[in-house]
């Protein structure tokens, strides 16, 4: 298909997902109305609609929608092919990714029979009102949650990746031995430091960051205030691309929150307050077994973290609401993944009585809810909050539990995270591998939350603006890697794996901006 064509196609995906929605129908309200006004001319009457909807306003609106739809666009494939070859191109991966949802499945539904637990049910009227009536303070209850156990723990995923194998590669073909130091036993075409150069530009030593020179020995009239001011004019213009181009070099603490939303192009319009009520009323009409997982969890690492256990209320809020909501399952369309199914009713057989399971299509895991947790920072407004993590999940996190060949996906990730360590540490790799310290079973827990949880807040969303700015997570890879360069001198000491783990137990002093800086543009290639 040459470049026309697949243009052509590409318009015409767009066009088709855009028409239908909300701001469709406004589009045309807003068209109309203009008809009415005196300046419009019959022989004009195309130019002067578009006229008057850029000076409303509604021309960008329109543009930052196209912009949000090129991001989840999937490439153009053969006409003929299936649509899972184009969610996935390599079939190991395909068959991967349905043999670890049979075992998520099966785990959940051996947890309901155990329990005898129904997967969801109708909440009694008493129980309905109580919950409503204490929705903000969701925190307060202890409700017995030992029984529950999480589906499965980011160490159990890592295991499904290092089993990972492609059958059309011969042990002696394609994989060098340098490759075989590490855990990730496929091929996939990672970048190297001279390629990532090229990408992150913006993160070279000769460009002005935040998380670097906004520090008060550094005089802020050199970077941080003009740095502001070009931002809230970014604001001002309400440009989805200008904002993402902006956040590669750090997006301010007062205009976080602005930038963010631009970039998702997410909005906090009636109808965004008026779905949030509604997942809200179905929380509270129906109880759900993964309620009591995402309580758990919750229980388990934010409740229990010094930057998070505040936000308690509002991450149960959240993620109850985000079970709910049918909108997530658009992003299967470019997903590995397939939404789980399962028989509500106490039924066996046939393929009708099996309904998506949560009705999001996601199970939520161990550490799931501090995919969100950062997020409360910024937002105090639940619809607000939830609008963001859900374009957050269905851009970006999902990937981070999806088995794919995707240079964003956890595999890639995972192995690039290898690959820099093997080619710029390799003496430090070598030795953690002879003492039973992989590596990869250290940083796996980082890189499967996005070092939520790992770094202090403000570290984090800095790392986080990259990853918006970029519309990649390889970033991530790139932090593990330059956490264990920082740490080598300690770790070329260490002859265990517990006193490796001792060594990176802790991140909260780290500041991400000098170590990418270094391990990018001032490691020798």
């Amino acid at each position: 298909m040459d470049e026309s064509a697949e243009l052509a196609v590409s318009i015409t995906q767009i066009v088709q997902r855009l028409k239908g929605t909300h701001l469709h129908s406004q589009l045309e309200k807003q068209a109309k109305e203009c008809l009415h006004k005196p300046e419009i001319k019959l022989d004009t009457l195309k130019d002067d609609v578009r006229r008057l909807l850029k000076a409303s306003g509604w021309e960008r609106k329109l543009e930052n929608a196209v912009y949000r739809e090129l991001h989840i666009l999937l490439p153009p494939g053969h006409p003929r092919a299936p649509p899972e070859h184009t969610k996935e191109p390599l079939e190991y991966m395909r068959k991967a990714q349905v043999n670890w949802e049979k075992r998520i499945l099966k785990s959940l539904n051996s947890m309901c029979t155990e329990l005898g637990i129904p997967l969801a049910w109708k909440r009694p009227v008493p129980e309905q009102k109580e919950l409503a009536n204490k929705w903000n303070e969701m925190g307060t209850d202890e409700p017995d949650l030992s029984k529950f156990r999480p589906v499965y723990a980011p160490k159990d995923f890592l295991e499904v990746l290092v089993g990972l194998r492609n059958p059309n590669n011969e042990r002696s073909e394609d994989l060098t031995v340098r490759s075989h130091w590490g855990l990730i036993q496929v091929s996939l075409n990672v970048r190297d430091i001279p390629q990532m150069r090229e990408m992150y530009p913006e993160l070279g030593l000769t460009y002005g960051q935040l998380g670097i020179d906004d520090h008060t020995h550094v005089p802020p009239d050199l970077f941080e205030s003009e740095h502001i001011h070009i931002g809230k004019k970014v604001v001002s213009e309400q440009d989805s691309a200008a904002a993402q181009q902006y956040s590669r070099q750090g997006c301010p603490t007062g205009l976080r929150a602005q930038l963010w939303s631009l970039i998702l192009n997410t909005t906090n319009d009636p109808e965004d307050i008026t779905h949030y009520e509604q997942l809200k009323a179905r929380v509270i009409n129906h109880d759900l077994l993964v309620d009591n997982l995402i309580y758990k969890d919750v229980k388990l690492t934010a409740s229990n973290d010094d930057y998070y256990f505040v936000f308690e209320d509002y991450l149960y809020q959240v993620l109850l609401c985000f079970s709910r909501d049918t909108a997530v399952l658009e992003h299967f369309s470019y997903n590995s993944a397939t939404p789980p199914k399962s028989c509500i009713q106490n039924k066996s057989g046939s393929e009708q009585c099996a309904m998506v399971y949560p009705p999001n299509g996601v199970i939520p895991f161990h550490g799931f809810s501090m995919y969100v947790a950062p997020l409360c920072f910024l937002y105090n407004e639940p619809s607000k909050l939830y609008r963001v993590f859900r374009e957050m999940y269905i851009r970006y996190l999902f990937r981070l539990h999806s088995i794919s060949s995707h240079p964003s996906g956890i595999v890639s990730l995972c192995l690039q995270f290898e690959r820099l360590l093997q080619t710029h540490l390799p003496q430090l790799f070598y030795h953690l591998r002879e003492i039973g310290a992989q590596p990869l079973r250290i940083a796996f827990k980082w890189i499967v939350r996005a070092f939520s949880g790992y770094l202090s807040t403000d570290q984090l969303l800095l790392l986080w603006d990259r990853i918006l700015g970029y519309d990649s997570l390889e970033i991530v890879a790139v932090l593990a890697a330059a956490v264990f360069a920082f740490r080598a001198e300690n770790l070329m000491e260490v002859t265990s794996l517990a006193s490796a783990e001792a060594v990176l137990a802790d991140l909260s002093t780290l500041k991400v901006m000098p170590l990418l800086q270094i391990f990018l543009f001032a490691t020798s290639v």
